[in-house]
C-alpha cells in the first residue's frame, strides 16, 4: 500500500478551489462513453466504477475509483473530445468539478504541475496496461486469478485464515473486471473452493492461498502500486 502514488496536492487543490460538488446517487452514471467531455472530477467520497462496453455487448470494469481520484483524465487536450470509458457510482459519491478547458490552461502555464500530473497519469497507465497483459496472455482463467490478486492488493485486510477482499462483490461485478461470462466465473471460483484457494461468506471473499494465484498466472511480481483495481 505504500507505493502507491498519491494525486499531488496541488492537482487536488485546483478542483477544491473551483468550489463546485455534485452528488451522485448509488447506481447513477458521472458520465458515459460516447458522451461529450466538458469536466474532470475529482472524487471527495464514495467509489465509482470505471468501465467500457466491449463489442459483443459485455462490460468490462478497469477500476474502481475513491476518494482523491480523478476521473474523466483521458479527455484532457483532445478537441472535441468524448468520455472513451463510463463512470458509474457504486454507492453514494460526491466529486469536485472541473471544467476541462481550465484544467489545460492551469497545466499548460505550469510546468512543475505538469510533470507531476503526467507521473500521476504514467502510474494510471501501467496498471491499466498490466491489466490488459493478464487478459490477453493467460485467458479467463488469468484475468479471475489477477483480479483477485489485485483486489488483495487493493482491499485486502489480514485475517487468521488469509486475506480478506473487504469489498463486497456479486459473481457479475467480478465477471465484469475479468470481461468474462458470469458462469465462467462461477465454475472458476467453484474450482477454487474445492481447492481451499478461497472461499466467500455474503459478497465477501477471503483468499486463502495466494501463492496459488500468483504461480497459476507466472506472476511477476509487479510493483503494489501497479498491481491494483483501485
Amino acid at each position: 500500500m505504500s507505493e502507491y502514488l498519491e494525486l499531488p496536492s496541488e492537482i487536488k487543490q485546483l478542483f477544491i478551489e473551483n468550489e463546485t460538488v455534485k452528488t451522485v446517487e448509488k447506481g447513477r452514471f458521472l458520465f458515459q462513453e460516447g458522451k461529450v467531455a466538458h469536466e474532470l472530477y475529482l472524487i471527495k467520497g464514495g467509489r465509482v466504477q470505471i468501465s467500457k462496453i466491449i463489442p459483443d455487448g459485455r462490460e468490462l470494469s478497469l477500476r474502481i475509483c475513491s476518494s482523491n481520484d480523478v476521473i474523466g483524465e483521458l479527455t484532457l487536450f483532445c478537441k472535441e473530445a468524448t468520455y472513451m470509458l463510463s463512470a458509474k457510482s457504486l454507492e453514494e459519491t460526491e466529486v469536485f468539478v472541473l471544467p476541462k478547458e481550465e484544467f489545460e490552461e492551469k497545466l499548460s502555464q505550469n510546468g512543475d504541475l505538469t510533470i507531476k500530473w503526467l507521473k500521476w497519469i504514467q502510474l494510471q497507465n501501467r496498471q491499466n496496461q498490466t491489466k490488459f497483459r493478464d487478459l490477453i496472455l493467460h485467458g479467463k482463467k488469468g484475468a479471475l486469478y489477477s483480479t483477485l490478486i489485485r483486489m488483495t492488493n487493493s482491499y485486502g485486510k489480514s485475517v487468521k485464515d488469509g486475506i480478506l477482499i473487504d469489498l463486497p462483490l456479486t459473481n457479475q461485478e467480478l465477471a465484469n473486471f475479468c470481461g468474462s461470462p458470469r458462469e465462467v466465473v462461477n465454475r472458476l471460483l467453484s474450482e477454487l473452493k474445492k481447492k481451499d484457494v478461497l472461499s466467500s461468506e455474503r459478497g465477501y471473499i477471503t483468499i486463502h492461498n495466494l501463492d496459488y494465484l500468483k504461480d497459476e498466472i507466472d506472476c511477476e511480481n509487479c510493483p503494489v502500486s501497479i498491481c491494483r483495481i483501485d
